[in-house]
């Protein structure tokens, strides 16, 4: 059997359907949307969550809480990470360099789970407090980036 040997299975294949190609193609004239009415019309259609005058299902629900526009979206890093690496001092800079961090949005954050047991120096725009206590316990620095 050769490469240029190879077929599809017959009847795998559908030909798609070209409509608008005269009275003899079967989907000429109006091309399959019928006579007048709102589907015949070019862009024609209701708009999405449109109910048929029902209320539509986003204004029945009820609203409820609201989004802190302010809220600031850290990326997070585990103290069992940190433990992981080789490296004495931690930057934002150096996690991404490693590819423990993708994106620091509005900066890094660094959380308390796990532990950590050689002293390192740490720079980051936030701490827990139990990340905080686990890097001085183990003789470590925190240093906030403002």
């Amino acid at each position: 059997m050769k490469l240029s040997d190879l077929a599809p299975a017959p009847g795998s294949r559908k030909k798609r359907k070209r409509v608008g190609r005269g009275p003899g193609s079967g989907h000429g004239k109006t091309s399959c949307r019928g006579h007048k009415g709102q589907k015949s019309r070019s862009g024609g259609g209701p708009k999405a969550g449109f109910e048929g005058g029902q209320m539509p299902l986003q204004r029945r629900l009820p609203k409820r809480g609201f989004t802190n526009i302010f809220q600031k979206h850290y990326a997070i890093v585990n103290l069992a990470t940190l433990e992981k690496l080789e490296e004495v001092s931690i930057t934002p800079e150096f996690l991404i360099k490693e590819g423990v961090v993708k994106k620091l949005q509005d900066g890094l954050k660094i959380l308390g789970n796990g532990e950590i047991t050689k002293p390192i120096t740490v720079k980051a725009h936030a701490f827990s407090t139990s990340a905080k206590e686990k890097i001085e316990k183990a003789q470590g620095k925190v240093e906030i980036i403002q």
